[in-house]
């Protein structure tokens, strides 16, 4: 296997695939998950090792609330031009040791697999790549931010803020999150909410104070299954528990559970409904208490004339290359795009590697879509 120290900056003169891949296949190795600091702190040396050399500024930003560092990496003309921001991610969803045994990095055939490959080092990488070949030769059209963040796993809870003002700032934002079914982008996103449930009720022996007892799991069932009832997919909102615990023992009445619960909507009003009424959770059995914490974390990113034009030259500029560009339906999943989209900066997402299994163990993607994507990338920061 490639390490990451084998690769020195500039290694790759072309857009190459293979060599990509190797270089992907390297920080694949490098296992990020969100929560594991140092982790994530090491795939930012490597980011940062890898735009070494070329003319950009690196500003390493550290980490707050026990996560890793933040890298802006900037480059281009210095005017006061309205800016390109690029943004991608480095944490992932997966365990430190998946490498080692669940998911191993490895290539079969056109699929590099590997934990977070897919989503999203492969597509980090390639914009890299990019972003320092137009720094190197001078031929941005306009000054450029690359944004590499630690968190958006977890809905990006430290860099929120830094998102939203350079967001403000630029002209356009690309997120180099996966490419969707055979290259297609990403021009709207469902808004995302959590919230996290905790009943308690009154325990007793199951045995011989059962009526004493105020079961917690009890009221649970029936709040969950009151929260699920609430998915509507005519209106394009779903509600999901994803998680539930609760109880101490099997004879006895459980006095905690706890749940939580994913919302997602298609625009901002549904997101404060939905809301509204997922706090205002009121408990159905006597004597017992239901808190509810939580709320919209990524707002709605929806399609607006602005970001269609934009769209429209990412389509026109993937003719020049030979390709036939399109985009997929508004998607459920969230991303950083949620938050540049909805200060109203144009955004285009899905700019990354194409592949399949994000935040599976059957995560790969595939090595034949790193030089068209890079090529593409390249030519919005040249033009755009």
């Amino acid at each position: 296997m490639v390490s990451a120290s084998m690769q020195p900056a500039g290694a790759i003169m072309e857009f190459d695939s293979e060599a990509l891949a190797a270089v992907t296949a390297a920080w694949a190795e490098i296992e990020s998950p969100t929560y594991e600091a140092a982790a994530v702190d090491r795939m930012q040396d490597a980011v940062a090792a890898f735009v070494g050399g070329a003319p950009v500024a690196v500003e390493r930003i550290a980490g707050k609330q026990g996560l890793g560092d933040t890298l802006v990496l900037r480059a281009g003309p210095r005017t006061d031009v309205p800016p390109v921001l690029i943004m991608s991610h480095v944490d992932t969803v997966h365990p430190l040791g998946t490498s080692a045994k669940d998911l191993p990095v490895r290539r079969e055939g056109d699929r590099l697999y590997g934990p977070g490959v897919y989503d999203m080092k492969g597509g980090a990488l390639l914009a890299l790549e990019a972003f320092r070949r137009v720094a190197a030769d001078g031929t941005a059209s306009r000054p450029l931010v690359f944004l590499v963040t630690p968190d958006e796993e977890i809905g990006s809870p430290t860099t929120r803020a830094l998102i939203e003002e350079l967001g403000r700032k630029a002209a356009f934002a690309l997120v180099t999150e996966p490419a969707r079914d055979g290259g297609k982008v990403v021009t709207a996103r469902k808004g995302v909410g959590r919230f996290d449930v905790e009943i308690e009720g009154r325990p007793a022996h199951s045995g011989t104070a059962h009526a004493k007892g105020r079961s917690a799991i009890r009221e649970a069932a029936l709040k969950i299954t009151e929260i699920e009832s609430l998915t509507d997919y005519a209106r394009g909102v779903t509600t999901t528990v994803g998680m539930v615990g609760g109880g101490t023992a099997a004879n006895t009445i459980p006095q905690l559970a706890r749940f939580c619960v994913d919302l997602r909507v298609t625009n901002s009003e549904d997101g404060e409904a939905y809301t509204r009424r997922i706090l205002n959770l009121k408990p159905e059995g006597p004597d017992m208490q239901v808190r509810v914490t939580g709320g919209m974390n990524r707002p709605p990113y929806p399609k607006t004339p602005e970001g269609i034009a934009l769209f429209e030259r990412v389509r026109a500029l993937g003719a020049e290359l030979g390709r036939t560009i399109e985009d997929v339906p508004m998607t459920g999943g969230g991303s950083d795009g949620n938050f540049t989209a909805a200060v109203g900066t144009p955004t285009i997402d899905g700019l990354g590697i194409d592949g399949d299994g994000a935040h599976t163990l059957q995560e790969y993607g595939l090595v034949s879509s790193l030089a068209p994507q890079a090529k593409l990338m390249r030519r919005l920061l040249e033009t755009l």
